[in-house]
């Protein structure tokens, strides 16, 4: 029997999702966009892929066996449950799965200690507070088989930091003893693809490689690997960044990934920064 993924929202990460699910067979994939010229390239690549309007989205909520939601909340809050909270709420008991793309900034700063998925969500940002929230909101609908996935900075082909280094605007900011977690967007579709397999509604899991590491580290390996000198450095008190970029910083913790590993069996492919950042410069050519 066919089945129909609803990604709503569909994405950098979602896309990941979709190549490995239409490439296994037996699945439809719908994908929404807010924009008619993505609309375009998303069906180039396989995806049925309909407007953000409440008519197309709620007519393929209907056909849907599994729910993905990749778009960020806003202002206004989860804006998927503004447009179709009341269907989701009478597809709920008939879903096989359904699944929120979160962040690990739920969690907010731990001054660099480990955290797993019983830490307090004590995100202090704008950010992190709307994705609590809307973490919360998905989890309020009665019967819906929803699992949170708090996603690591997200990475792959496009999206990694090799452009910055070859046109020489990259900058390895200097925050002593911080670190990040990361996350490539192959490693998702796979930790993604094994909860559908395997689903536990209810369940929140950390989506991370084994390496949390210093942002300069990386930075001075993707110049390696592409034969260059490290970017320069510059301290954190010093560096020229959007107020967003800075917010980032004022979270460190290193994210515990042992729940995919433990609960959903999954062998990351890309287990730290060196393996995913030489599987992207390979791809991006």
């Amino acid at each position: 029997m066919e089945k129909t993924l609803l990604s709503l929202g569909h994405g950098f990460s979602a896309r990941f999702l979709a190549a490995d699910l239409l490439a296994e067979g037996g699945w439809r994939v719908i994908g929404t966009t807010r924009s008619p010229h993505k609309r375009e390239s998303l069906r180039a690549t396989g995806i049925e892929a309909i407007l953000w309007e409440h008519g197309p989205v709620a007519e393929a909520l209907a056909q849907a066996t599994h729910v993905l939601m990749s778009a960020a909340p806003d202002e206004d809050g989860d804006p998927a449950l503004r447009l179709i909270g009341p269907e989701l709420a009478q597809a709920a008991q008939r879903l096989d799965w359904a699944g929120y793309l979160s962040t690990t900034g739920v969690y907010g700063n731990a001054d660099g200690a480990w955290v797993d998925e019983s830490a307090p969500l004590n995100g202090r940002s704008k950010r992190a507070r709307a994705r609590i929230r809307a973490e919360a909101d998905w989890r309020a609908i009665p019967g819906l088989p929803i699992h949170s996935f708090r996603l690591a900075g997200i990475y792959g082909p496009g999206r990694g930091p090799f452009e910055k280094v070859r046109n020489g605007t990259a900058r390895r900011i200097i925050k002593p003893d911080q670190v990040f977690s990361r996350i490539h967007g192959e490693d998702i579709a796979q930790v993604l693809r094994a909860s559908m397999a395997r689903p536990n509604p209810g369940a929140a899991y950390n989506v991370c490689d084994n390496d949390p590491a210093p942002p300069q580290d990386v930075l001075a390996y993707a110049a390696e690997l592409l034969e260059m000198l490290p970017p320069p450095e510059v301290a954190f008190e010093e560096a020229e960044m959007s107020p967003m970029a800075r917010s980032f910083y004022a979270d460190n913790k290193r994210v515990c990934n042992a729940r995919i590993r433990e609960e959903l069996g999954v062998t990351l492919k890309y287990p730290d920064y060196r393996t995913g950042l030489r599987a992207v410069l390979a791809a991006e050519g």
